[in-house]
């Protein structure tokens, strides 16, 4: 469970774990459809931010990561993740094993 810290009422601070990685992996293997925007665009693009260092929102691709956290983030104007790499890597596996899945579903959206 990740570990969201409201610093104060514009600032939080949110620690996350491998476990909250699983979480997510599972969450988009359950409705792939919903989530094949994340899906695609974390896959395609965490390479660009060697892995370690991807921004969901730089994609507006959070909607997965807000699920996992049980908050919107986007009310705060600054917040901090701190994360294991292992958290972004198995991310970054279980989006390459729900991709092939995640594009169909958008090319039968944009159809």
């Amino acid at each position: 469970m990740p570990d969201v810290q409201i610093i104060d009422d514009k600032t939080i601070k949110i620690g996350v774990q491998l476990a909250d990685a699983l979480n997510m992996v599972q969450t988009a293997s359950q409705d792939p459809f919903r989530y094949a925007h994340d899906i695609v665009t974390i896959f395609e693009k965490m390479p660009e931010f060697d892995f370690t260092y991807f921004c969901f929102y730089a994609y507006d691709s959070a909607e997965l990561f807000e699920k996992m956290l049980g908050i919107d983030p986007k009310e705060y104007n600054s917040f901090s993740l701190d994360a294991p790499d292992s958290f972004f890597y198995t991310i970054y596996g279980g989006m390459a094993g729900l991709y092939d899945t995640a594009k169909r579903a958008i090319a039968s959206v944009q159809q």
